[in-house]
């Protein structure tokens, strides 16, 4: 087993999560939700991140609207449906579970200090 395999499995576990809390802030260009990622050392390509909207949106979780640019053509910019907000309510609550769980029993085998 490699544990690259398993850190990306990781990774894409959560994305869907950190993309819809990206949207919940107010709509977004999908570079802008690239760029959040990316700082938040989150590895995700263009590959990844389209496919991933398409599905969110077909889901009815997110929406989007055209806007012209001056500087190209024109962009999406993504928010959450009502559907989507309460899928990621869901989705928090989850994820609080799953950390204090983790965090839990890490705690409890964690190695004490040999020194």
């Amino acid at each position: 087993m490699k544990l690259a395999n398993t850190q990306v499995q990781m990774r894409k576990g959560i994305l869907e999560y950190c993309i819809l809390t990206i949207i919940s802030k107010g709509e977004v260009y999908a570079s802008d939700i690239i760029q959040e990622l990316k700082e938040a050392k989150m590895m995700v390509v263009e590959g990844t991140m389209y496919p991933l909207l398409t599905r969110l949106h077909r889901a009815g979780l997110v929406e989007y609207r055209w806007v012209e640019s001056n500087a190209g053509p024109p962009r999406k910019y993504y928010q959450l449906t009502s559907q989507g907000k309460a899928f990621l309510e869901g989705l928090q609550m989850t994820w609080e579970q799953l950390t204090f769980s983790t965090n839990h029993i890490i705690s409890n085998f964690e190695k004490p200090d040999e020194s």
